[in-house]
């Protein structure tokens, strides 16, 4: 696969109290002048969908927060496979300080607007503002353990959990964003096309359009357009999922 220079858009500033993701992002813990040294550091850019934000390998000198969009995360193996090994939802952290290349292909699969850190002056900001380190102590500890869940799911769940575990993932982040219970009626606009699925859940393209379509049928899930879900019960579906009301899996 060739390599493209990439250059995305910087957007207008925001000030971090007016952010989305405040509450769940890496300055989630910040006090007001904390904040502000984040504030003189901090810039934004944009990624239309399918555009790589950074290659494998290649040097990162920024670390950053999703905004908005969805990104994966990609890596290939020698003979030339690709596997998706990730997803980048909106609050997640990309980039690793005190690491000079990025681990894996990191790409756009939705619109994406990110909140981005020099990484020297980002890491300057975590040896003199405990707040920082802890935060992201904790969103890293968090993504440990969805990666062994995720592991169980792909290793253990049969095609149809894996379609409604993904779905009520995206639903409760989506919830949490929003401030919202992940509980009762729930609608969130899926932001995956179903190719993207079938690669990150390691299903074929004609095995999730199958489920996904049961999964109407059976009144799990409703289907508005091509990417607008309604959960009329999301127990339900966290039930179809396997998993428990917390979002644990079920021993």
């Amino acid at each position: 696969m060739t390599k493209t220079q990439i250059t995305p858009t910087k957007l207008t500033h925001v000030q971090c109290a007016e952010c989305p993701i405040r509450h769940r992002a890496v300055c989630a813990r910040c006090e007001s002048d904390e904040l502000d040294k984040l504030e003189e550091i901090k810039y934004y850019r944009s990624f239309q969908a399918g555009q790589t934000v950074v290659w494998s390998g290649d040097r990162m000198d920024f670390v950053a927060s999703v905004v908005s969009g969805i990104a994966t995360l990609t890596q290939t193996m020698e003979d030339g496979r690709r596997q998706m090994v990730g997803l980048l939802l909106p609050s997640d952290f990309v980039g690793r300080p005190g690491r000079e290349t990025a681990a894996y292909d990191v790409v756009a699969t939705t619109d994406l607007v990110m909140c981005c850190f020099r990484k020297k002056p980002f890491e300057d900001v975590m040896a003199t503002t405990p707040h920082v380190g802890q935060r992201l102590l904790e969103m890293t500890l968090d993504e440990l353990d969805a990666a062994r869940e995720w592991m169980l799911l792909l290793g253990r769940k049969t095609a149809r959990e894996k379609i409604a575990s993904l779905i009520a993932i995206i639903a409760r982040r989506d919830a949490s964003l929003r401030h919202e219970k992940s509980e009762g009626r729930v609608i969130v606009d899926l932001p995956l096309t179903r190719e993207a699925m079938s690669e990150y859940l390691g299903l074929t393209l004609e095995t999730v359009s199958r489920q996904i379509s049961a999964l109407r049928k059976d009144g799990i899930i409703e289907i508005e357009g091509k990417r607008h879900i309604i959960i009329p019960d999301f127990e339900r579906l966290v039930e179809e999922a396997g998993d428990d009301s917390d979002g644990g899996f079920l021993v």
